[in-house]
């Protein structure tokens, strides 16, 4: 998975507007239906991820788990989060091809 890719695409879509940051606000834009593609750094919570898991699966929202840590992410994002909810097709689609190529 190219991470460098990855998390340069997730900065790209944070300065566009259309990614949650988060626990709390992805759940949200799960449930609302808004998010695209759901994805969670390797070391979040077990706990954590399953609910975001069990909440994206009822909405068939895909879930990609990152291969890097949540300060990684953090660095790439500007924010402290293991937890992103990606709302955009565009973005989404991309990111769903990055992570998948391995």
């Amino acid at each position: 998975m190219p991470v460098n890719k990855i998390l340069s695409m997730l900065g790209l879509c944070r300065r566009a507007g259309r990614i949650q940051l988060g626990h709390d606000p992805v759940l949200e834009s799960v449930r609302s239906g808004k998010a695209r593609l759901v994805l969670l750094a390797r070391d979040l919570s077990a706990h954590t991820a399953g609910g975001i898991q069990y909440a994206a699966q009822q909405m068939g929202i895909p879930v990609c788990v990152l291969s890097c840590t949540m300060e990684e992410m953090g660095a790439a994002l500007g924010k402290y989060a293991g937890a992103a909810a990606v709302e955009d097709t565009g973005f989404a689609n991309k990111l769903k091809t990055l992570c998948t190529d391995r």
